[in-house]
């Protein structure tokens, strides 16, 4: 008799990147993205009939991304069909070209949180980040006007070794927006970012960070995560259970954390949709796991081979398959690609030891 097959965990999260095209030109674009139109986007039609689908996989949050997604003409207008389907939509602009006018509709769309890219503290270390000069002011005038429409903000930054000196400068610029929350994220190596191979920090470096995220919770009610950074759920449990918070229940109601919170989640409760259609399990992990064009995505969801490997702790190879924390952290899976060639491998920026090993 086969065993039972496991069953298909639900979406939770979907990072839809409706285009590809973007003002910017930063240099850790995993797109490389250039202002100019890509072909073969998905039409109006197929992107709506894309989020229908979204909610038959789950009732996933869908991060409209991009590129830039103002750049789509229609992406208001998705994201109150998505709202109208039950889901709900957040975004993901760089901030330089929010107007009075958009926010307005962003509002009105139920964009329910915009995330705002801030990679230094003034405007010399972030332009330089993204490559065009401006860009710091625009991204807080863009702020200013999320805030009259009364649409919430979170602050994204990109830690590299450039702007590691900044970090703590970079948090107190997020308290003092009032950003709801301030998320990091590690570098991958991929796109245009490959040229900063030497902005990786190191692995100590990466726990000192992950670290100093853990005691800047103690002096904020901004709500602080770590993006492709799973290491940090392992911190979170260390470190907690040295204060005495160990056990879920109360560490899941001191840190606001929901009980699915897991590190890497690619193909587990996230992936992400091209502007193509192509389904990978992170924007970082340039997999082909199905397209929605030509496959119906819940199919792709439930039984993409790549994302069935990725659920399967026993095809984890290295200490990341062995380590005990790996249903909380799992390890950076497009690192692991991209600095090692292999995206079952261990993770390249982890010092941890597995203390219990897992056959």
């Amino acid at each position: 008799m086969n065993p039972a097959r496991p069953a298909t965990p639900p979406l939770r999260l979907v990072a839809w990147e409706v285009t590809r095209s973007c003002n910017l030109a930063c240099r850790h674009c995993r797109a490389e993205a250039h202002p100019e139109p890509y072909p073969g986007e998905l039409d109006n039609a197929e992107a709506r009939r894309l989020i229908d689908s979204f909610a038959e996989a789950g009732s996933p949050i869908i991060i409209l991304t991009g590129g830039e997604p103002l750049l789509r003409p229609d992406v208001f207008e998705l994201a109150a069909h998505a709202r109208k389907r039950g889901l709900r939509c957040v975004m993901a602009p760089n901030g330089t070209l929010i107007t009075e006018r958009n926010a307005r509709r962003m509002s009105e769309a139920g964009i329910g949180r915009c995330s705002i890219s801030l990679d230094g503290p003034d405007a010399t270390s972030h332009d330089a980040f993204r490559g065009v000069p401006g860009a710091f002011a625009a991204s807080l005038r863009g702020i200013e006007f999320l805030r009259r429409a009364g649409v919430g903000f979170q602050i994204n930054t990109t830690v590299t070794a450039a702007n590691l000196h900044n970090f703590k400068d970079i948090f107190q610029l997020a308290r003092d927006l009032e950003a709801e929350a301030w998320h990091i994220f590690l570098l991958v190596p991929i796109g245009r970012a490959t040229s900063l191979r030497d902005q990786v920090i190191t692995a100590r470096q990466y726990e000192e960070a992950l670290n100093w995220l853990y005691d800047f919770r103690k002096g904020t009610d901004m709500h602080l995560k770590a993006t492709c950074a799973p290491h940090y759920y392992r911190i979170l449990r260390q470190r907690a259970g040295e204060e005495g918070l160990a056990g879920q229940e109360n560490l899941f109601r001191a840190f606001g954390m929901d009980a699915m919170t897991r590190g890497c989640l690619g193909g587990i409760g996230f992936c992400f949709v091209s502007h193509t259609g192509q389904v990978q399990p992170c924007g970082y992990l340039e997999l082909d796991c199905g397209n929605a064009r030509h496959l119906p995505f819940p199919e792709i969801w439930r039984d993409a081979a790549v994302f069935r490997k990725l659920r399967d702790q026993a095809a984890y190879k290295g200490k990341c398959g062995e380590c005990e924390y790996h249903r909380v952290c799992g390890g950076c899976r497009a690192r692991a690609q991209s600095l090692g060639g292999d995206y079952m491998g261990p993770e390249p920026l982890c010092t941890y030891i597995p203390q219990v090993r897992h056959a």
